[in-house]
């Protein structure tokens, strides 16, 4: 099916925009800043795509695209970077609205110290797997930066909400990996990671995920404070 790839994306995006104008969610009042958020954070994520893409770290097997690329990349995956942080900024933001922003899960700094160290020890160890150490080495700067230096408030209800989206995680990556098809719409080069799979999605993908929804929402909540700011002293 050519169109498959392009069906994924639309079907993870489509119901989030819909429930996004819910008048007890309201996400589409922050569509001015909540969009160009997605947008910036997809810009260094598509150019390290089109890196490893060139170099064979990962390829897409055509007969599943519709045959459009950009940056040399097809038209899918850059739209990949646009439907899947929107959907899961959606899960987000309805927890933010009916749970609050202060709300704490007891094991954050746990989690937070597990992914820090996990993906740390990833990078030295996989230091040669270009896919394991790019994905481990920013994961672990990244969480490094939000815990010590901007220590934002919403980290814990991300780590909640993130927890819910491990579900349609495994349903969207395990179909583009090749789950109940014949070829992956998305392959990976086994030689640049680890090559370990929980069904046929490479263990990476937990962090390359993690890594761009924590940056998605990194830049729309600081478009939110800016906001709010600006309305107080107008």
């Amino acid at each position: 099916m050519s169109s498959l790839y392009l069906l994924i994306d639309l079907a993870s995006i489509s119901v989030p925009v819909i429930a996004s104008f819910h008048p007890k969610i309201g996400l589409s009042k922050h569509w001015p800043i909540l969009w160009p958020a997605i947008l910036i954070a997809a810009l260094p994520f598509i150019v390290w795509d089109s890196f490893f893409t060139q170099i064979g770290v990962w390829g897409f097997t055509p007969k599943y695209l519709v045959g459009v690329y950009l940056l040399g990349l097809p038209i899918e995956e850059i739209l990949f970077f646009i439907c899947i942080p929107y959907a899961c900024i959606f899960t987000y933001y309805t927890f933010r609205v009916f749970l609050g922003l202060d709300y704490r899960i007891r094991a954050e700094n746990f989690v937070i110290w597990l992914f820090i160290v996990v993906s740390g020890i990833s990078a030295i160890v996989f230091y040669d797997r270009a896919y394991t150490f790019s994905t481990s080495i920013l994961l672990f700067f990244f969480l490094l930066y939000l815990k010590f230096s901007a220590k934002p408030e919403w980290l814990s209800l991300f780590l909640y909400s993130h927890m819910f989206l491990l579900i349609p995680f495994i349903i969207v990556n395990g179909i583009l990996t090749g789950t109940g098809l014949d070829e992956p719409i998305v392959w990976y080069n086994d030689a640049e990671n680890v090559g370990v799979r929980f069904l046929t999605i490479p263990v990476e993908d937990l962090f390359y995920g993690m890594l761009m929804l924590l940056l998605n929402t990194f830049l729309f909540e600081k478009l939110l404070a800016r906001r709010a700011v600006i309305a107080q002293l107008s």
